[in-house]
C-alpha cells in the first residue's frame, strides 16, 4: 500500500495533481487507515497512470472520467473526436505562430507580399518613412475590405512608380509631412500633380477600384485616415475640389466644379 507521495512518484505526477484528481472526481479517494493516512493500492496506480497518459496526450480532464470506464468502441470514437479537436487547435496555433513570426517583419504583419513589395519600392524612389507609414496604413484598410483583389490591383500600382510625376508626388508629400508648416505652399503643387494624374487616368479609361466595388466606406475611411494622420489633408482636399475632383482616393469628378 502506497502513501500519496509514493503513488504520485510511481505514476510520474505531483502530489498536487493527485489531490486535484481527487477533488474533481477522477481518482477515488481512499479511506484513512488507523494511523490517519490514506493508502493506495495497485488499482489506484493503474488508474492514475491512465489519467496521466490521457492528460499528457491533450485529452481534457472533463473527458477523461468518461473514457476510463468506456468500452473499446466508445473509447475509440471519443479519441477520434478529441483528435479532430486537437488537429483544429494545432492549425490555429500554427497560424498564430506565423503571425507572431511576422511581428518582426513590420509591413508584412497584416499585408500581402504584393503590398510589402510596393512599400519597398516607395522607399527606393525616396518616399520618407512617414510617407510609407501612411501608405501602409491605407493599404491595411484596402486589404481588409478586398483581400482577394489586391494581387489584381498591385501590378498597375507598381507600374505607376515608373512615372516621374508620381515619383515627384511621393517625394513632395514626404517633404511636406516632414515639415511643420501649417499651410505649406507646396500643397498647391501636390494638388496640381494629383489632378493631372487623375485627368490622365480618366482620359485613358483606367479602371477605378471604386467603380468595380460599389463601396464607398473604404474610401471614406481613407480620406478620414489622411486627415487623422495629418490635418493638412483637409487643405489638400479643398485644393482638389478647386480642380474639379471630389477626392484623391478615387476617380470622382465633381458634378458642379467650383469657379
Amino acid at each position: 500500500m502506497l502513501t500519496i507521495g509514493q503513488l504520485a512518484a510511481y505514476a510520474g505526477v505531483t502530489v498536487r495533481a493527485v489531490r486535484h484528481y481527487h477533488q474533481i472526481g477522477l481518482l477515488p479517494e481512499p479511506e484513512r487507515d488507523a494511523s490517519g493516512y490514506r493508502r493506495y493500492g495497485a488499482t489506484a496506480v493503474v488508474s492514475l497512470i491512465k489519467i496521466r497518459t490521457l492528460a499528457n496526450a491533450g485529452v481534457p480532464l472533463s473527458e477523461i472520467g468518461r473514457l476510463l470506464g468506456a468500452d473499446d468502441s466508445t473509447f475509440a470514437e471519443a479519441i477520434e473526436r478529441i483528435d479532430g479537436h486537437l488537429r483544429d487547435e494545432i492549425g490555429r496555433l500554427e497560424t498564430s505562430r506565423k503571425q507572431i513570426a511576422q511581428l518582426t517583419a513590420g509591413d508584412s504583419l497584416v499585408l500581402p507580399v504584393e503590398v510589402t513589395c510596393y512599400l519597398d519600392r516607395l522607399r527606393q524612389i525616396g518616399a520618407s518613412p512617414r510617407m510609407v507609414e501612411g501608405e501602409r496604413d491605407g493599404w491595411i484598410l484596402i486589404a481588409a475590405r478586398w483581400p482577394d483583389r489586391i494581387r489584381e490591383w498591385m501590378p498597375a500600382k507598381l507600374a505607376e512608380l515608373d512615372n516621374p510625376q508620381v515619383v515627384r508626388l511621393y517625394r513632395l508629400i514626404s517633404e511636406i509631412l516632414d515639415s511643420d508648416a501649417a499651410d505649406d505652399p507646396r500643397l498647391e503643387e501636390v494638388a496640381d500633380i494629383m489632378a493631372a494624374l487623375a485627368e490622365q487616368a480618366f482620359a485613358a479609361g483606367d479602371p477605378d477600384p471604386g467603380d468595380e466595388t460599389h463601396d464607398d466606406l473604404p474610401f471614406d475611411l481613407l480620406d478620414a485616415l489622411a486627415v487623422e494622420y495629418d490635418p493638412r489633408a483637409r487643405r489638400l482636399r479643398d485644393l482638389m475640389r478647386q480642380r474639379g475632383w471630389a477626392r484623391w482616393t478615387r476617380l470622382e469628378r465633381l458634378t458642379d466644379p467650383p469657379d
